[in-house]
């Protein structure tokens, strides 16, 4: 009986352990892309970014309050995004959000929600040889409060 509820036991924490591995590595993901852009890092951008990203988002009308298409973003327009944060040196500022909620998690994809200076961004990223990959973006900005 003692084998069996060890047995049971250390099943279980294998389980939990791999579990949590996952989540750490999809928030990993999920920060080297929020900091490949704060931080101009085309390194963490490309280890986080598949190379077929589909990338599209919504800007908040000053004039109409209208939230208009602002259009696609692919994987190479990230890099060049982030080479020109780094060239002007324009980081974001220290303060910046930078959270990242992960939603749920299968076996070959997972969902999560990343909140940055520029709004809400909702990822779906794939997993491929062992790693986490975001493969869509959907976001809106720019992040306002909802006090």
């Amino acid at each position: 009986m003692k084998k069996t509820i060890s047995l049971l036991l250390l099943c279980f924490f294998v389980k939990f352990a791999a579990a949590q591995d996952a989540k750490e590595k999809v928030e990993r993901a999920c920060l080297d892309y929020i900091e490949g852009f704060y931080e101009g890092d085309t390194t963490k951008l490309a280890r986080s970014l598949k190379p077929s990203l589909y990338k599209y988002g919504y800007w908040k009308n000053k004039t109409t309050n209208n939230y208009d298409p602002d259009g696609y973003m692919t994987y190479q327009q990230a890099l060049d995004y982030a080479k020109k944060v780094m060239e002007k040196k324009s980081f974001a500022k220290a303060d910046a959000p930078k959270k990242v909620e992960v939603f749920d998690i299968m076996n070959t994809m997972a969902a999560a929600k990343v909140t940055a200076w520029w709004g809400v961004d909702y990822i779906l990223l794939a997993k491929q040889d062992g790693r986490w990959m975001i493969e869509q973006v959907l976001w809106e900005g720019p992040l306002e409060n909802k006090n």
